[in-house]
Formats: structure tokens, C-alpha cells, sequence
């Protein structure tokens, strides 16, 4: 299920399928932390966005792109977090999984890292696309295909592999940025969006401008086929292996059937084995438009030094407009959807219901019910699943998933201890939704959800990397970074009939997707699907 952040899904917490596969698959070795009490005064916000006002600067370069500084002079180090507003969900159609490749070639240098010969190494990836869209075109005849051509033009496109691959300097540019102090060299692709982030000393700031800068506007499809090659062994471990990967790619599928939330983020098998070079520069150029990206840095820095450097490095980025907005809604859902998968493994139980996108005036409201149903071992599903009843490992319900950008799912799942099933959480998870509906949740309850926000966001804020991520986030999102402080006014706002009310709007069986894993003996094996083609 989701990973523990320091912060509550109104700082912008975004759930993948992964991170669901990989919470699950740790859930032995996870504990729960006790709840927050700690009190916090109803001004609290508006003296730390007095504060923070002073110490950020953000300025909107020639181009498009969005910068912010923000000066912590603590220790003389930065962080930087470049937020790229496309994700899984902006896939083409018949092109699952081009976002997160496209991560995967922002770490394959530029055409000054990376390389010995970029001039020859230019000509030589275009002879790899050259051969490629050849014997991609023959391989997908689906009359008159020539085996022997088929053959012909794969040791052609093979071939001009190992020709461009002469002139590769592997894992140079990670390797720049940890010989100068990087640290925390990482990027993330959700189906929101795309971050790429590292930490480094301060007077390295120039050549971090130097690195970002160039792999944001000069990327280079460098080994793109053979990390192609990496992240279908990625999709087939994490999914095609994994029972509790599968159920959720099928959960998603089925909850959705028109919006590409019901995608899988790494990509269908049989559209992520044809994706090409080519067309991960048609997605550059389109959604790495320097309007829809927005970078934030902190640390011991001064905007009067910085500004200079960052407008040196990233407005020569060409601009662009930005990308024109998703028209596809997914239409309302009016009855009760499954999944059933019989396997010999762990029984497992999730449902999901429609919600709408995180500019919903309620969203706050579906953060307190996230607060009240799954924070910690004192919350309802923890005490009723778990604690009391002794039926589930782990229970929770959680908003947001699989993304918040536009409209997810609110989300429950338990995982049954031995000797009890699916059906059992479900009646369980039922009971407590129907409590929510029918009573009020108590006064303590609504208390500590409001206590627990406000720590929650100094405590994300208390570092390099959590201000350049929190800010930049909600700039990205809001258009403007205060609105991070504004969010605890509209928490505040939250009463026990609104928890009411959502629920009951939300909670219904018509409005409802299920996906059950059932455990089967290993006699009787699951029908095994037929494998996608592709190079």
C-alpha cells in the first residue's frame, strides 16, 4: 500500500501500483509509529508562510520555466527538485510506459556527457532508429510477413547497436555528480507526474545547472533498446511474477474504462516492447516544454547569486507551450465491478470508489477519513481488523490512489491472517464504512486528524529535500507555493457532518471496484496468459 511519508496525502502524497506492490510485499517487517498529540497553535501557518516569505524567491524565466530559492544557510549544502508536469497517465495511446523510459534516459548523459564522439555517436543512433523502424514495420505485418527479411533487418538493427554502443562512457553522468558530493541521486515517474532530485554541497551549484539543464533540454536516446530491455524485466518482477502486481493491474483496469489511470504506469507488455527512441523525443519535446516544469532549490544559497546561474543554464532550454489539458473523463461508474484471481499465494482483499481530484473542495475531507480509518495502531480499521477482531495482518483506507491529479479512487484493503478470507474483510472494511455514514466520527478523532496536519507539514518542511519537494509540488499544483500553508485553514474547516456526508456520497455499492485474491491449492494452477511479442 502507500509508502510512509513524513506527510498526510494533502502535501501532495502520490501512490503508484509499485508502491502498493512494494508496501504489501514488506508488510511482515512494517510497523506502525503512534499518533502525533503534539498541540500547535491556531496562527501557526501564517507565521511559518510570514517566514518562509522572506527566505523564497521564484521567478518565471523568458522561456516558461518556473524556478524557486529557498535560503537555509544551515549547513552549506543544497537540494534541488525538478518537477515535470506529465506522467504515466500522458502515455500516447499505444505507447504505456514512455514516461518512465523517458526517466530512465534522463540518467544516459547529453551530448557533452556521456560520449566520446558526439558527432559520431549522433550518426550512429540514427542508424539505430533507421534499422529499427525497418524491422519494426515488418515485424508488425500481420499479412505477408517475411521471415527470412524479418531476420535480416534484426541483425541489421543489431548491428547498428553495437556500432553507436562504441562511443557510450557507461553511467558518466552519475558518476560527475557523485565525484563532486551528490547524494541522493534518484528520479521518480508516477502517473502524475515526474521528479528528479539529488542533494550536493553548495559551491557545486554551477555544475549541477550544467547537468540539469543539459539532460532536461539536450537529452540523448543513448542504449535506449537496451534500457527498453531493463524495464520489461522491471515489469515482469514486479507484475507478471508478482499475484498481488497482477491483481492490482487488473483492480485499476477494470475500476477505469476510459481514463488512463486504469494503465499500468510501467507499461502494457506488448506497447512498452515497441516503444522506440523516436518516439520518446516526440514526448520530450512535447511535455519537457520548460512551461510545464518547475525546479525548486534549498539550501545555503542567495537568490542574488543563484538567480544569475540558473537563468545562465536553463532559459537557453528552448520553450514551448504548455501541454494542452487530458478532455478524457471517465464516465460515471453505476454498478459494482470485480476482480477474482484464484492462485495458490496470499489471500488479499482491495476495493476502491470513485472520488474526485484534488481541487475538490472535500479534499480535505477525504484526508480525514485516510487520518481516521488507517493512522497509526489507534485508528479504526488498525483497532476493528487487526487489534480486535484478529482477521487481518494489516487494514487500511487510504484517498488518492492511483494519483490525485485527476480524479482516483478511495481505497481499502486487508490482508486476511491464515484461517480467514477475503469475504471476511470485506464484511469488516463494510461495517466500518458504514459506521462513517451512519455516526459521527468523535471529537478526539477529528482533533488529532487537525493536530497531526499541522505538525505533519513543519516536520515536512525541516529539510533541504522536503522544502524543495513540498514547494515545488504545490507550485506546480496551485500555481503558487503558499498554498501549502493555506491547505491547514480548509483543514480546520473540516466537521464531522462533511466526514458524513462524503461518505455517504462516495461509499456505494454502484460506485464500487473489488479485487480479491483467493487461495487456491498449488494442484490447481492459474491459466497462464499468452506472451506479448516484440523485440
Amino acid at each position: 500500500m502507500p509508502k510512509r511519508f513524513p506527510a498526510p496525502k494533502h502535501w501532495m502524497r502520490n501512490w503508484s501500483a509499485t508502491s502498493l506492490i512494494v508496501y504489501t510485499s514488506l508488510l511482515p517487517a512494517l510497523g506502525q509509529t503512534s499518533s502525533v498529540q503534539t498541540e500547535a497553535t491556531p496562527d501557526l501557518a501564517q507565521q511559518e508562510l510570514a517566514h518562509f516569505e522572506k527566505r523564497v524567491t521564484t521567478k518565471v524565466l523568458p522561456n516558461g520555466l518556473t524556478v524557486l530559492l529557498i535560503e537555509r544557510p544551515e549547513a552549506p549544502v543544497f537540494s534541488y527538485y525538478t518537477l515535470v508536469d506529465a506522467g504515466d497517465a500522458n502515455d500516447p495511446t499505444g505507447q504505456s510506459g514512455l514516461a518512465h523510459m523517458f526517466e530512465h534516459l534522463a540518467f544516459k548523459g547529453t551530448d557533452e556527457i556521456g560520449t566520446t564522439n558526439w558527432p559520431a555517436e549522433k550518426v550512429a543512433l540514427q542508424k539505430v532508429e533507421d534499422t529499427y523502424a525497418a524491422y519494426d514495420g515488418e515485424y508488425r505485418k500481420r499479412v505477408g510477413q517475411d521471415p527470412a527479411k524479418l531476420k535480416q533487418l534484426r541483425e541489421a538493427f543489431e548491428a547498428a547497436k553495437k556500432d553507436a554502443q562504441q562511443y557510450v562512457i557507461p553511467n558518466q553522468f552519475t558518476e560527475i555528480a557523485e565525484e563532486n558530493g551528490a547524494t541522493g541521486i534518484n528520479a521518480s515517474t508516477g502517473l502524475d507526474s515526474t521528479e528528479y532530485f539529488w542533494s550536493m554541497p553548495a559551491n557545486r551549484l554551477e555544475l549541477w545547472a550544467y547537468m540539469e539543464s543539459g539532460r532536461l533540454g539536450h537529452p540523448v536516446p543513448r542504449e535506449f533498446y537496451k534500457e527498453r530491455d531493463v524495464v520489461m524485466e522491471e515489469r515482469r518482477m514486479r507484475t507478471d511474477s508478482n499475484p498481488i502486481g497482477r491483481m492490482v493491474e487488473q483492480f485499476l483496469a477494470t475500476a477505469y474504462v476510459a481514463h488512463p489511470y486504469g494503465r499500468p504506469g510501467v507499461g502494457w507488455e506488448s506497447e512498452l516492447s515497441q516503444i522506440d527512441a523516436t518516439e520518446a523525443d516526440v514526448f520530450h519535446k512535447k511535455y519537457y516544454a520548460p512551461s510545464n516544469i518547475v525546479i525548486a532549490v534549498a539550501g545555503d544559497l542567495k537568490a542574488s547569486t543563484t538567480m544569475p546561474v540558473m537563468e545562465k543554464y536553463f532559459d537557453p532550454i528552448p520553450g514551448g507551450p504548455k501541454p494542452e489539458p487530458m478532455t478524457t473523463v471517465e464516465p460515471p461508474q453505476n454498478s459494482e465491478k470485480s476482480v477474482i484471481i484464484r492462485e495458490a499465494t496470499q489471500p488479499f482483499y482491495i476495493e476502491g470508489y470513485h472520488r474526485s481530484d484534488y481541487l475538490d473542495p472535500d479534499d480535505q475531507v477525504y484526508d480525514a477519513i485516510t487520518d481516521i480509518l488507517s493512522n497509526g495502531r489507534v485508528s479504526r480499521l488498525y483497532r476493528s481488523l487487526v487489534r480486535d477482531q484478529r482477521i487481518a495482518a494489516e487494514a487500511e483506507g487510504f484517498s488518492g490512489f492511483p494519483g490525485i491529479k485527476f480524479p482516483g479512487l478511495f481505497a481499502f484493503y486487508a490482508v486476511p491472517l491464515p484461517g480467514h478470507t477475503p469475504q471476511e474483510m470485506r464484511s469488516a472494511i463494510h461495517k466500518e464504512i458504514d459506521k462513517l455514514k451512519t455516526q459521527d466520527v468523535t471529537d478526539d478523532e477529528l482533533a488529532m486528524f487537525k493536530t497531526r496536519a499541522r505538525v505533519n507539514l513543519l516536520r515536512s518542511l525541516g529539510d533541504n529535500e522536503g522544502l524543495a519537494q513540498s514547494l515545488a509540488t504545490y507550485q506546480l499544483r496551485y500555481g503558487d507555493w503558499r498554498e501549502l500553508f493555506r491547505q491547514l485553514d480548509k483543514i480546520d474547516r473540516v466537521s464531522k457532518a462533511d466526514i458524513r456526508r462524503v461518505s455517504n456520497k462516495v461509499f456505494t455499492e454502484g460506485n464500487r471496484t473489488y479485487a480479491i485474491i483467493e487461495t487456491v491449492p498449488e494442484h490447481e494452477p492459474a491459466a497462464s496468459a499468452p506472451k506479448a511479442g516484440g523485440l
